[in-house]
């Protein structure tokens, strides 16, 4: 780690508020720097445990409020909401609150790692993971040591002391991280669609896109062209002139146009840093459909921006596999596939999925958080040619097809045993797949009624096509 004149506001008292992963690697990372730390969490063990480890003060909650005056900023982990008491009181103080990646963009602008790297922030209400990876292994294919950062590969602070230089850190970022980022301003930012979510945290949809749209303050804004949401931010950071000195790239799975990528005879084109120049075929990308169409688009752009060749670009996705939960083909039998798509835990997630489909077995259901899914079977009612339905709200969703499909054939799984249902739900399926059909979990709800979280969801679907359809 270079030594450095530390920026003002981390010379003085930091409070961190969080004991979590997050919070301990802030905590870790300012006391290297000699920087006085005190944590706050109610959870005695957690923040215990953190003060040992690395030797910082610690409080309760209650006890870091009565003594707010004491520091000269907070750092809050990410799920802290911004309603939180004791921020709330920090921000009436005139004390500023920064997140993890706030305080990590802060301290490498002022040289603590050496020469500032190079960011790129990727966003969105889905596909972060997959686009951050593909981004990632494009940089890589074309010379550029870079890593995935943030959510996904490697945390930020780590990456930034890392014995060996990471020069590019691909983040994949939450709204929360951006709604607590002020000065965040990244080589090139990335958002990819805005769909509701997170309006708990953020307490609108309004807030919540704009924390998202953040991440277009950058030298280089992509953004999903198709999305009409993501347009909206754009149109209105433009109004307000805050991208006068952006470069604005597009992403379109249509013909690109003037400062765009699309898609042109099942081929990716490249019309913002080149003439229409093929950069890698449209077919054959993981996650296939439209999804990994869209992701891989934006991960292009993101690659054009800082440089990357066309070859390296096709490369990159030649030898690219999505990650687990996110569109991947688990089984083939019989000219049936079965995609595990468990990720889709949410309405927006799972219409990204059923995209491109013709012909859908579709297992869905689990915690719909009031989420509404009427537009969702709408748009793709037509395509489904039997539901199977499981979780706490089955029902709501076996309604809502029948308001728009009557005739639909709908399965209802009554187990709640996690493997049981999921085994009746594959053999429910089996019972009326043909050649032609995709077998889809794409849950469009979240998993916790049932299983651990989305992972041991999708892994017993996989488990049971194999064992079922064989």
């Amino acid at each position: 780690m270079t030594m450095t004149v530390l920026p003002q506001e981390i010379q003085g008292e930091v409070l961190i508020t969080g004991a979590g992963v997050s919070g301990a690697g802030c905590a870790r990372m300012l006391a290297e720097l000699g920087v006085s730390v005190t944590v706050a969490d109610d959870d005695e063990t957690a923040r215990l445990r953190l003060a040992e480890a690395v030797s910082v003060k610690h409080l309760c909650v209650a006890q870091a409020r009565a003594r707010l005056r004491d520091f000269q900023l907070v750092v809050t982990s990410p799920g802290w909401n911004p309603r939180t008491a004791v921020l709330a009181d920090a921000h009436a103080a005139g004390i500023p609150v920064i997140g993890d990646v706030e305080l990590a963009w802060r301290l490498d602008q002022a040289g603590v790692f050496g020469e500032p790297h190079t960011w790129v922030a990727i966003t969105g209400t889905n596909g972060k993971t997959t686009t951050t990876a593909m981004t990632t292994a494009m940089l890589q294919a074309g010379g550029l040591a870079a890593a995935s950062v943030g959510n996904i590969g490697v945390a930020i602070g780590d990456a930034l002391q890392a014995p060996e230089r990471i020069d590019v850190l691909v983040a994949e970022l939450s709204s929360f991280q951006l709604h607590w980022s002020h000065s965040l301003r990244p080589a090139v930012g990335c958002v990819l669609n805005i769909a509701d979510d997170h309006i708990d945290w953020h307490g609108s949809f309004l807030e919540y896109a704009g924390a998202k749209a953040k991440a277009l303050l950058a030298e280089v804004a992509v953004f999903g062209a198709d999305d009409p949401a993501v347009v909206a931010q754009v149109q209105q950071l433009e109004a307000s002139r805050q991208l006068s000195d952006t470069r604005k790239v597009g992403f379109t799975l249509g013909k690109p146009g003037a400062d765009q990528l699309g898609i042109v005879d099942k081929q990716l084109v490249d019309n913002a840093f080149a003439a229409d120049e093929v950069l890698a075929s449209a077919t054959g990308i993981s996650p296939a459909g439209p999804a990994g169409q869209l992701d891989a688009l934006a991960a292009a752009a993101i690659a054009r921006a800082l440089g990357v060749s066309g070859e390296a670009i096709a490369t990159a996705l030649a030898n690219f596999e999505v990650a687990g939960h996110r569109g991947q083909i688990v089984h083939e039998h019989g000219g049936v596939t079965f995609v595990d798509n468990s990720k889709a835990t949410n309405p927006h997630a799972a219409d990204a999925a059923m995209r491109g489909l013709d012909s859908i077995i579709w297992i869905a259901g689990g915690q719909l958080k009031d989420a509404d899914v009427s537009e969702l079977v709408r748009t793709h009612a037509a395509q489904i040619k039997h539901a199977v339905l499981l979780g706490v709200d089955k029902q709501l969703l076996a309604d809502a097809l029948r308001d728009v499909r009557p005739d639909l054939p709908i399965t209802l799984i009554q187990s709640s045993d996690p493997e049981e249902a999921m085994t009746d739900a594959v053999r429910a399926a089996a019972d009326t797949m043909a050649a032609g059909d995709v077998v889809l979990l794409a849950p469009a709800a979240a998993s916790l009624d049932m299983y651990t979280g989305m992972g041991q969801r999708g892994d017993m679907f996989a488990a049971a096509a194999r064992a079922i359809a064989s």
